[in-house]
């Protein structure tokens, strides 16, 4: 008797076990905790580093298109010393200034694929290198990946 009761229960209990799974699976899909290369993305990831009285915005675009965003606060001089600080570009000094090779982890090698790190002022190619760019607040500063 207790058994046919059971067998009775068992569709509800499964039907009730799969529904809250499918309610937990869903709620952590639509969090914001979605990979920052997710497919589909198409808005920037934006992040707050850094702490001073001077502000600006930095992009990092990769190969792959993907941009992610920086609100950059500092007390440098310089975007280059500002970005080292934050720990998002890392590079070798030159004859003509630091060499950047890393940009948010990113390492692009122009002697093995020829992909390298462009540097940006609001949408224009600088005239200048990072390490010798003075801060405006309020500017758009970029690195993005490039290929020839």
């Amino acid at each position: 008797m207790i058994w046919k009761c059971s067998k009775k229960r068992l569709p509800y209990i499964l039907c009730i076990a799969l529904i809250v799974a499918m309610a937990l699976f869903t709620s952590g899909c639509n969090g914001s905790s979605a990979p920052s290369g997710a497919a589909g993305n198409t808005q920037a990831d934006s992040h707050i580093l850094g702490e001073g009285d001077t502000e600006f915005t930095f992009q990092v675009v990769d190969l792959a298109g993907h941009e992610e965003e920086f609100e950059i606060h500092t007390d440098k001089e310089t975007v280059g010393e500002a970005l080292l600080d934050a720990g998002l570009i890392a590079g070798e000094e030159s004859g003509y200034g630091l060499f950047v090779k890393t940009v948010n982890g990113t390492t692009l090698d122009f002697e093995k694929d020829g992909a390298y790190w462009a540097f940006y002022i609001n949408d224009e190619y600088a005239q200048a290198g990072v390490d010798s760019t003075s801060i405006t607040a309020g500017e758009t500063y970029a690195f993005k990946a490039e290929k020839q």
